[in-house]
């Protein structure tokens, strides 16, 4: 899939990715979504399909964190507060156990829900906000948007899919 450079672009690409790992997502038996079976985010450690939605609403939560900061002129602690772009297994595992207390389908309900919520803030903006200027070092928020809403669905994806094969 093509890299988005517009507003319409990312919308589309959020949509057919989610699409996609949803329709996967629906083929995990609940009575092995908690089992660590899964390469997970840290080298060397397991994760379940739970966790691994987990991941996803984690990421779609910091964006629109991102998003709502920024819209209030709120300075972005970019990744998230706490954490260095070099900890990023650290936030995972920080997802997992924030999520940790949701069954299966409370976890792709909250997805589902969150998805939704990113494609209202994306709907809302316009093309220049989210492609004509730079937000973070060299990326545009539909950039930063992508790299963690339709690039993470993909990845997701392709684990949901080798884990149930």
């Amino acid at each position: 899939m093509a890299i988005p450079t517009s507003k319409s672009e990312l919308l589309s690409a959020i949509s057919v990715t989610f699409d996609r790992l949803n329709a996967d997502l629906a083929r995990v038996p609940e009575s092995r979504a908690n089992e660590y079976s899964m390469p997970g985010h840290v080298a060397g450690k397991q994760m379940s399909p739970c966790c691994l939605v987990s991941y996803l609403i984690g990421w779609n939560r910091l964006v629109l964190k991102w998003l709502h900061q920024d819209d209030l002129s709120i300075p972005v602690d970019f990744p998230e507060t706490g954490f260095k772009w070099n900890q990023l297994g650290l936030l995972a595992e920080k997802f997992y156990a924030d999520y940790a207390d949701l069954s299966w389908a409370e976890l792709t309900e909250q997805l589902t829900l969150v998805k939704a919520e990113l494609v209202e803030q994306i709907t809302s903006r316009s093309d220049e906000e989210l492609y004509g200027i730079v937000w973070y070092e060299k990326w545009t928020k539909g950039r930063m948007i992508q790299f963690n809403t339709s690039s993470p669905y993909i990845n997701a994806r392709g684990r949901i899919r080798k884990w149930l094969n």
